[in-house]
């Protein structure tokens, strides 16, 4: 059922962070050195700033900026420069310090209507799939992007989709399980000895080929999946990336 994961577990977050962005490196240099150009899904919440900062830092021309695309795997419904705001947490510590030209930044309009937000994104991300890098964190619950536990349909056709979130705020704007599933590459970043539990919960579905944990239905069709862990995330996981 799922694709094959490999899974790295790193001893902290900023090992895990300096793993993250030597894989989004070769990966983006790979896309562009294949078709020219190449497109990336950045993630929300805590775990990716680091990364975020690494890939800001890296020596010039590590990256092609200039040729990459960059998406949102989810958005809250909430303008650009709200402190909720994934694309002003990745603005601020990556792409204000990236030469990637500004009409090559595409945001989810949180501040829209959220079913008009998601109609607009889901036009712009249809006509770029697959995209050639996916990053995605997994929450407490399971949850991953913006896609919960409690979606009614984590894949209902569009490649964007709008979500109820249990914490504020409560809107959300995610791209679906099958536009993430179409990617190139998956990359989870996972951190924390509170995400020890769910991420053992994840890889018993993923082996027992029952998922119905978001995180666990990650499954890219043609891609790799990598799950960049650090060992507080995997206490609950022995050497092979089985549950205990």
């Amino acid at each position: 059922m799922s694709a094959v994961a490999e899974v790295c577990r790193h001893p902290d977050a900023a090992t895990l962070a300096a793993d993250a962005a030597a894989r989004v490196e070769a990966a983006l240099a790979a896309a562009v050195a294949a078709r020219g150009r190449a497109s990336i899904a950045l993630a929300g919440g805590s775990t990716p700033r680091a990364l975020y900062a690494r890939l800001a830092a890296a020596r010039a021309g590590a990256i092609a900026w200039d040729r990459v695309d960059v998406y949102f795997g989810d958005e809250r419904a909430v303008p650009p420069d709200d402190a909720a705001s994934n694309f002003r947490m990745a603005r601020e510590t990556l792409l204000r310090h990236v030469p990637v030209p500004r009409d090559q930044v595409h945001r989810i309009e949180g501040e829209r209507p959220a079913d008009d937000a998601a109609r607009r994104y889901a036009e712009i991300v249809a006509a770029a799939l697959p995209l050639d890098v996916v990053l995605l964190g997994m929450g407490d619950d399971g949850h991953t992007a913006s896609l919960f536990p409690a979606t009614a349909d984590l894949d209902p056709g569009p490649p964007v989709i709008v979500t109820t979130s249990p914490v504020a705020p409560a809107t959300r704007i995610s791209l679906a399980l099958g536009a993430i599933n179409r990617a190139r590459a998956v990359i989870f970043l996972v951190a924390g000895a509170g995400k020890a539990a769910r991420l053992a919960e994840v890889f018993a579905q993923r082996r027992a080929g029952a998922p119905t944990l978001p995180a666990a239905r990650v499954a890219p069709t043609d891609g790799t999946l990598t799950w960049l862990v650090d060992d507080a995330a995997a206490a609950q996981l022995d050497a092979e990336g089985a549950p205990r």
